[in-house]
């Protein structure tokens, strides 16, 4: 995908940049759970972080563009999973609204980047 686009790499595009920030963020934020949380919430949180920059890195080096949105449109799923389990850490009282909300602000961000990304790519396909 990266011909003709000036994007070379997945590691060029600012929304995957944002999203491994993102995962760096999160990794930060379960550090303050309950160690009875590591194979449950944090697990799972930490996986659909990490989850939405591999996605992003898969689709950019798909062959077609319908391919490479389809992959955004999962990364975007496992961004919405990453701020429900945010959220949910809240409401557990695992963390709190200051360190919920740098994550939460950047989810927004990302999403509507990811959002833009597909719309872009679905119509080029």
């Amino acid at each position: 995908m990266g011909s003709g686009s000036g994007v070379d790499s997945h590691r060029d595009l600012l929304v995957w940049q944002k999203a491994m920030d993102l995962v760096v963020l999160i990794y930060g934020i379960s550090e303050y759970f309950p160690v009875i949380e590591r194979y449950r919430l944090t697990d799972q949180l930490t996986r659909a972080a990490a989850s939405v920059p591999a996605n992003i890195a898969q689709g950019n080096v798909r062959a077609s563009c319908k391919d490479y949105a389809h992959f955004v449109s999962i990364a975007r799923g496992s961004l919405m999973e990453t701020e429900t389990f945010v959220m949910l850490a809240r409401r557990l009282a695992y963390i709190s609204e200051e360190r919920a909300s740098p994550a939460l602000s950047a989810i927004t961000e990302i999403s509507k980047m990811l959002t833009s990304l597909r719309n872009k790519l679905t119509a080029i396909a």
